[in-house]
C-alpha cells in the first residue's frame, strides 16, 4: 500500500522521479526540505499529545482573556520538535516569531537589539537557552517580568542607568539540559514542558507523512523499519527516509519497502536498534577497555575521540533511554542489553563482571 496524506483528495504517489525529470520548482523544494516537512499546525504535528493538548488550552485561554501568552520552556533530547512546536505556537497565536540561539547572543547589544526590535505580541525563540551567559540572563530578567530593559550610559562618575520599555512578547526557550538553567531564569517561565521520545508507531506516522510530502513511495513495512532504527527521534526518521528513498531510486524499484529500508540503513551502519557506529564504539570501549565500567565521561571522550557535549547531548540520551547504558555517580556503565547486542556474555562473579566473547 502507498501512503500519501493527500489520499483524501484522491491523489496518488507516482513514485520517485529520475534526476532528469526534476524541474526547477522541485529542486528548490529539495533545498528547503526541512522547512517543507515541518508541521504548520497542532493537527499536523505527530506525537507529544499531552504537551499539545495543554498548549491548545493555554493558547485559547490567553486569547479569551486578551492577554500575552506566558513564557514557555521546552526541554528534552534534541530532534524531538521543540523548534517546530514554537513555530506552531506562533501560528496558532497569529503572531510572528523570531528565532535565535543562545551562543549568538554573546554581547549585551545582541540581546538588547533583538528585544528592542520585537513588535507587540511577537514570540522570541531562543534555542540552547541553557548556554546564555550571565550578562544576557540579567538583561532578560526585567524584560520577561516587566517588559523593560536596563540601559547604561556614560563612564566612570557619569554612569547612568535608564529603564526602557519594550513591547510585550512571549519568550519560548528550548534546551536539552533543563537542569543547566539558572534558578532565576527557570522560575520566570510560566509554562514548562518536557518532550518525550517517540514510539515506533508515532515515528511510522512521521515517516509516512514526510514520504507523502516528498512524493516518495513507501509501504507499511518500510515505514516501520525506518521508524525502528530512528532512535525514537523524528529528526532522525526524516533524515533516514531520504536516504532510504535514494537507495530505492538507485538500487531498487523506486518504492521503499522493508527489504529496501533494511539494505539502505545497513549500508549506513545503522542496526536494528538504531545504533550507529559511534554508539557501538562507545559501548565497546566501556566493555572491552574498562571491564564494563564505571568510567568517567572525560575518559570516554578521549577514548572515543568525541566532544563531551556531543556524548552527553547526542549519544547518551537514547542509549540511556533504551537500556544500553547506565549512568552512576562513579561514571558510565554498559548495561546487560549492550553485552547481548554486541555479542558478549555478561556474568556476575563476586560483585565483579566477567567478560567473555
Amino acid at each position: 500500500m502507498i501512503f500519501d496524506d493527500s489520499d483524501k483528495q484522491k491523489k496518488k504517489i507516482t513514485g520517485i522521479k529520475k534526476p532528469s525529470e526534476l524541474d526547477a520548482a522541485e529542486i528548490e523544494f529539495d533545498r528547503t526540505y526541512d522547512k517543507n516537512i515541518r508541521p504548520k499546525t497542532f493537527d499536523e504535528y505527530i506525537g507529544q499529545k499531552t504537551v499539545k493538548d495543554t498548549l491548545k488550552i493555554t493558547i485559547s485561554a490567553a486569547k479569551k482573556r486578551n492577554v500575552q501568552l506566558d513564557h514557555i520552556l521546552l526541554y528534552g533530547p534534541p530532534g524531538l520538535g521543540k523548534t517546530t512546536l514554537a513555530t506552531i505556537i506562533a501560528g496558532e497565536c497569529g503572531v510572528d516569531i523570531k528565532i535565535t540561539s543562545a551562543p549568538a547572543l554573546e554581547r549585551p547589544r545582541d540581546i538588547i537589539g533583538i528585544l528592542m526590535s520585537l513588535k507587540e505580541g511577537e514570540i522570541l525563540f531562543i534555542d540552547e537557552i541553557h548556554r546564555l551567559n550571565k550578562i544576557a540572563e540579567e538583561i532578560l530578567y526585567p524584560a520577561m517580568e516587566d517588559f523593560t530593559i536596563d540601559l547604561t550610559t556614560g563612564k566612570n562618575q557619569t554612569v547612568k542607568t535608564m529603564r526602557v520599555p519594550v513591547q510585550k512578547f512571549t519568550l519560548i526557550g528550548a534546551t536539552t539540559k533543563a537542569g543547566a538553567l539558572s534558578g532565576p531564569l527557570r522560575d520566570r517561565f510560566g509554562i514548562i514542558h518536557r518532550l518525550e521520545f517517540y514510539s515506533n508507531e508515532e515515528l511510522s506516522e512521521v515517516v509516512k507523512r514526510s514520504a507523502s510530502i516528498l512524493n516518495i513511495s513507501i509501504d507499511e513495512n518500510g515505514a516501520i523499519e525506518i521508524a525502528k532504527r530512528s532512535r525514537s527521534t523524528p529528526r532522525i526518521a526524516n533524515r533516514l527516509v531520504r536516504r532510504a528513498a535514494d537507495w530505492a531510486l538507485v538500487k531498487g524499484n523506486g518504492t521503499v519497502d522493508e527489504k529496501t529500508a533494511k539494505e539502505a540503513l545497513n549500508s549506513l551502519n545503522i542496526d536494528e536498534y538504531g545504533l550507529d557506529f559511534t554508539d557501538r564504539e562507545l559501548l565497546k570501549i566501556i566493555i572491552q577497555n574498562y571491564n564494563g565500567g564505571p568510567v568517567g565521561i572525560e575518559t570516554l571522550g578521549v577514548a572515543l575521540g568525541e566532544d563531551i557535549r556531543t556524548i552527553e547531548d547526542v549519544i547518551e540520551p537514547y542509549l540511556l533511554q533504551s537500556g544500553f547504558l547506565k549512568r552512576t555517580q562513579r561514571g558510565r556503565m554498559a548495561a546487560p542489553l549492550a553485552y547481548k547486542h554486541l555479542g558478549y556474555k555478561y556474568v556476575q562473579n563476586n560483585g565483579q563482571m566477567g567478560l567473555f566473547e
